[in-house]
């Protein structure tokens, strides 16, 4: 048996997932790679080869596998309605993330004029950043950056909300960084922006496979997720307030639906992936014991996965801080401050070298950036290549904790 924890049996959460089975040069190989994209369920694969195999045709037509393609858009809307808190006609499926984020920051960039101006951080994913900026630039809207203390790994809500004025027409800021794993309090800066009458748009694509989200307690206008961060499929969703959605013009064809949130989902979605979507929310759901509602369900679920995935951040905190020769990057300890992730640097070895070293003992990770380019300058290791990214999520183990550790040690 691994060790177990009061809320969680990390065996059998093992047991749905038929990735985790897989061996390299006789070693079980361990995926510490969460961060750029977690294993999927059974329940997953069964889920998204049903809607293959029974047949499934567009949206619109007077037959049965056109009603399967209906029922599977709005089973997928509301599991994510059920996992944001929020209502299923406010929830926006894309491709991922990044094409929806372009798509909205086309949207909110009409209603922008010049000497308007943007807030962003330097502690969010590209995705999160280029895009606003390149509509900022084609609309002659200023773009203001707060900056996060390299040293504490930490983002001070108050360094946002000091660049808000009445010009700021939008806030786009992470709920977690998806390179140093620090958890944002956005809902202060959210309401702040509300305040100046600018918009406030959350990447929690990060922090969606770790924390409960809440959007009302957050205060956004959006919020935007990737499926294939929290065991799903590569489908992204975005929470739009109802009442903004409705008010911006979609860059649309015209035969597509005139209101939200249809008329932002440009072309026909993959419908096997949103049975995919419902079916990793269930999952979710599965890891908690409530029972009444899959909202209760999701609740308990996060008090789980927070109380194993803190054991994890722990004890490989607890090893690495007395590594020598081994920086971590980020909050030094495992707190509701963090999300399970980890940006490692190993005196005398680059980072692709370190992750190959890895690799070869069967521990999946990543090096480089990650996209999180605006991170890495800001700690002055983007021209050396970047940083080791070691990432544990609600599968992971405790034993995996100890081979990455040992691995590390080696070198």
């Amino acid at each position: 048996m691994h060790p177990q924890t009061p809320l969680f049996d990390i065996d059998e959460v093992r047991s749905k997932f038929p990735a985790l089975e897989r061996r390299e040069a006789g070693r079980q190989v361990a995926y510490l790679d969460g961060p750029g994209g977690t294993q999927v369920p059974e329940s997953v694969i069964a889920a998204m080869s049903s809607v293959l195999e029974g047949g499934v045709s567009n949206l619109g037509g007077g037959f049965d596998a056109s009603r399967v393609a209906v029922r599977v858009t709005a089973a997928a809307r509301a599991a994510i309605a059920d996992l944001l808190s929020c209502r299923p006609s406010e929830v926006v499926f894309g491709q991922n993330m990044t094409s929806l984020t372009f798509s909205m920051s086309r949207a909110l960039a009409r209603t922008w004029a010049e000497g308007d101006a943007i807030v962003l951080t330097s502690l969010d994913h590209d995705a999160n950043f280029t895009p606003w900026a390149m509509a900022a630039a084609d609309r002659g809207v200023e773009v203001r950056v707060a900056e996060f203390d390299p040293a504490a790994g930490m983002l001070d809500p108050g360094s946002v909300i000091d660049l808000l004025d009445e010009r700021v027409r939008l806030v786009a800021v992470c709920l977690s960084s998806n390179a140093i794993g620090t958890v944002v309090d956005v809902a202060p800066i959210c309401e702040a922006a509300r305040e100046v009458g600018a918009h406030s748009y959350v990447d929690a694509v990060h922090a969606a496979p770790h924390h409960l989200i809440d959007v009302g307690a957050l205060g956004c206008d959006f919020l935007a997720v990737s499926v294939y961060k929290f065991f799903g499929p590569h489908t992204g969703a975005i929470f739009g307030r109802a009442e903004v959605l409705q008010r911006l013009q979609a860059y649309k064809v015209s035969p597509a639906p005139s209101d939200p949130p249809g008329k932002f989902e440009t072309g026909t979605q993959s419908f096997e992936s949103l049975a995919g979507v419902t079916a990793a929310v269930d999952h979710i759901a599965s890891l908690g014991t409530d029972g009444a509602t899959r909202r209760g369900s999701i609740e308990m679920a996060y008090q789980a996965i927070g109380l194993h995935e803190r054991s994890l951040a722990q004890r490989f905190l607890d090893q690495t801080l007395s590594l020598p020769g081994v920086e971590v990057y980020g909050v030094p300890e495992a707190s509701e401050a963090r999300s399970p992730t980890f940006a490692i640097e190993v005196s005398g070895h680059t980072a692709p070298g370190v992750a190959r070293h890895l690799a070869t003992r069967g521990l999946y990770v990543w090096a480089g950036h990650y996209y999180a380019v605006n991170v890495m300058e800001r700690l002055g290791v983007l021209d050396e290549g970047g940083l080791v990214r070691i990432g544990f999520c609600h599968y992971n183990t405790i034993e995996e904790v100890d081979r990455a550790v040992e691995a590390l040690s080696e070198l």
